[in-house]
């Protein structure tokens, strides 16, 4: 190989490493924001309830800030107006029963728990839809518009397949409605049904993985430009 030719590669050899270097100091970056987003999501989590953001917290509403926040709403339930969405929990394949609440100053959507198939008609879970002043205490959680992945909503065959806060509210007619959701906690329900308190929170930590990864091949990198000077050396 001519020097110039070996100049070249070793330096694309050199500036590839700087990259994969830099690709590993931002995965090590990326680990430690993961990481104070995991914390802040269990101090959220295990802190005292709030009250449920009303209408003029809306805007300020977001998933960074406040998601999985304990919070506590009172009011009425409309089961008339329940909507099922597909879930697959760790009790298996069925139904999220997501019911409107009724508050003084607007309608909250409540994912008050999951039911197998078999309790799919709300006539299977009477003794659940007891009528009257009720209370929640859950876990925020932002809306899930669109749908799952591959499959999506479809409200005019009443299929849906995520917790679409604008979506359900449109369909089920309702009023001034919270623009995110409320996961009922553990709670037990009169009869068993709805089972709430199945919310996953779970973060992957991949970026170490990556970041040793992006330093092996940074590593990599230099050792072949470094090879290529030697050569070009003698």
């Amino acid at each position: 190989m001519r020097p110039t030719r070996r100049a070249v590669f070793a330096a694309a050899a050199l500036i590839a490493a700087l990259g994969l270097a830099a690709l590993g100091v931002w995965q090590v970056e990326r680990r430690a924001w993961k990481h104070e987003l995991i914390a802040a999501v269990d101090a959220r989590i295990h802190a005292p309830p709030i009250a449920a953001p009303g209408p003029d917290r809306w805007d300020a509403v977001n998933a960074k800030d406040d998601a999985y926040r304990r919070v506590t709403a009172s009011g009425r339930f409309r089961h008339d107006r329940e909507t099922l969405v597909q879930a697959v929990t760790g009790r298996g394949a069925g139904y999220w029963v997501v019911t409107p609440l009724e508050t003084p100053g607007f309608t909250l959507l409540v994912n008050r728990g999951f039911v197998p198939n078999e309790r799919r008609e709300a006539k299977t879970r009477a003794a659940g839809n007891a009528a009257g002043p009720a209370t929640v205490t859950g876990l925020l959680r932002v809306t899930e518009p669109g749908g799952a992945f591959l499959r999506s909503n479809d409200p005019a065959a009443d299929r849906w397949f995520s917790r679409d806060v604008a979506a359900i509210a449109k369909a089920r007619g309702l009023g001034r409605t919270a623009p995110y959701f409320v996961d009922a906690d553990a709670t037990p329900n009169p009869g068993g049904y709805p089972v709430g308190g199945l919310t996953v929170v779970r973060f992957r930590d991949h970026h170490l993985v990556y970041a040793l990864t992006w330093f092996a091949l940074a590593a990599l990198s230099l050792f072949f430009a470094w090879r290529l000077w030697r050569i070009r050396d003698r």
